[in-house]
């Protein structure tokens, strides 16, 4: 069983700490650090007093302004905290959309073994497109997908995006070989590049120094994808508390405990606001070139960031993929901002999960009140649905991808 699976945790509150120590323990915290022992909470309350706007001592937590009080029980982690909810709210799950839907962020090979299953699977979840961004950033192997897919009963439920090895960039011949095999996996069938978030975390130039977002080396192929005219899915950096450190006040803690690969606070590696900044002025210097921002360029949790970069890049879109988590949350500004911005945003899911697309769909779709987020470490708070209108519904499903990307199937779509 998976690391994901072991964590089967479905509902957390925040006021649980991150690395909870008994009461015992607490008492010698207190003590330690030269506060009164708190005395439990029968009859005169006991406790420790702190200052306005001082965090209570480790292992305990605030029941009146500034008293802090110890739990007299030995309190559960936050993997193990699992309270039942005594709240009775409408439900109304949605398994299927409402409209027809374009994932514009996936990253499923389809092919012989598991096309059946896919199809039907999709057919279920009215999920018409599916694109698979991991193409390969050799055009064989572009072809090698594509072909799979033209000679199957379903050509026109999948597509590819090709990718780019960035590694050596800057040296003599690496421009000149990038384009010509980006060039080649789009005439072999890809309708756009999706590039990782290895360009500016991990990737090198020749030089060995690290290869920058902006960096003037990759222009090339900017200028090629407006020449072709098919759009850059971008992945920078990751989420904001990604990069920082793993205490008791980041809200990803879990995440971040389970997964080593996810903790870039390192001395030495790159902030968050550098990649973000890195990649907000490319998208600036290359006005030609059409960007598809994924996962909501990591300003889901600053939809007044979001909304200043789409006001001065009329070049970009966003793509919602893996952070349905910040939109749940904040359901009323994020539905006053999908109809702001509805022709900016496009769908995308990520990893493929059949059973966690009727999450979105709930989302979207429905005004439901205080529900599960499908993985709770990515998110151990409630989602709360922005019941968008359906002209809306429509855009963020399919037609802005249309759009965006001329090579999807562009017949049969409702009006």
């Amino acid at each position: 069983m998976g690391v994901e699976g072991i964590v089967d945790v479905r509902t957390k509150v925040v006021a649980v700490g991150f690395v909870m120590i008994c009461g015992a323990a607490a008492l010698l915290v207190a003590q330690g650090s030269g506060a009164p022992a708190p005395q439990g909470g029968r009859g005169g309350m006991g406790g420790v007093q702190v200052k306005p706007g001082e965090a209570c001592p480790p292992g305990m937590t605030e029941v009146r302004p500034g008293r802090c009080l110890a739990p007299e029980f030995p309190p559960p982690s936050i993997v193990d905290y699992r309270p039942r909810t005594t709240l009775v709210v409408a439900e109304h799950l949605v398994p299927a959309a409402k409209f027809p839907v374009i994932d514009s962020h996936n990253h499923t090979t389809v092919n012989a073994s598991n096309i059946d299953q896919l199809i039907s699977e999709m057919d279920q979840l009215n999920l018409r497109v599916l694109v698979n961004l991991s193409g390969g950033s050799s055009p064989d192997s572009v072809k090698q997908k594509v072909d799979f897919i033209r000679a199957s009963r379903h050509p026109d439920r999948f597509r590819v995006f090709a990718n780019v090895a960035w590694n050596g960039a800057g040296g003599p011949g690496w421009a000149e070989k990038a384009v010509a095999g980006l060039d080649q996996s789009i005439r072999n069938g890809a309708i756009g590049l999706k590039i990782a978030k290895d360009l500016g975390m991990f990737a090198k130039k020749a030089d060995g120094s690290r290869l920058k977002v902006d960096d003037p080396a990759l222009k090339p192929i900017w200028d090629l994808c407006a020449r072709l005219n098919i759009p850059v899915i971008i992945h920078t950096a990751e989420p904001q508390e990604f990069f920082s450190p793993l205490d008791n006040s980041n809200e990803r803690w879990l995440e971040l405990a389970l997964f080593r690969d996810r903790r870039h606070y390192a001395p030495g590696e790159p902030t968050f606001e550098d990649l973000v900044g890195e990649r907000d002025r490319m998208y600036a210097a290359n006005p030609r070139t059409r960007y598809i921002g994924a996962h909501f360029n990591w300003y889901g949790n600053d939809l007044a960031r979001a909304a200043k970069q789409l006001d001065q890049l009329p070049n970009l879109v966003l793509e919602v993929g893996a952070v349905l988590y910040d939109f749940g949350r904040q359901p009323r500004a994020a539905r006053e901002f999908f109809i702001k911005y509805q022709d900016r945003i496009l769908f995308g899911k990520d990893s493929y999960q059949a059973s966690e697309f009727p999450y979105y769909w709930r989302v979207f779709e429905t005004s439901d009140e205080y529900f599960d987020y499908y993985r709770d470490y990515h998110a151990f708070w409630k989602l709360y649905g922005m019941d968008l209108p359906d002209a809306v519904l429509k855009k963020l499903y399919y037609q802005n991808a249309l759009r965006v990307t001329p090579g999807l199937p562009q017949t049969g779509w409702p009006r």
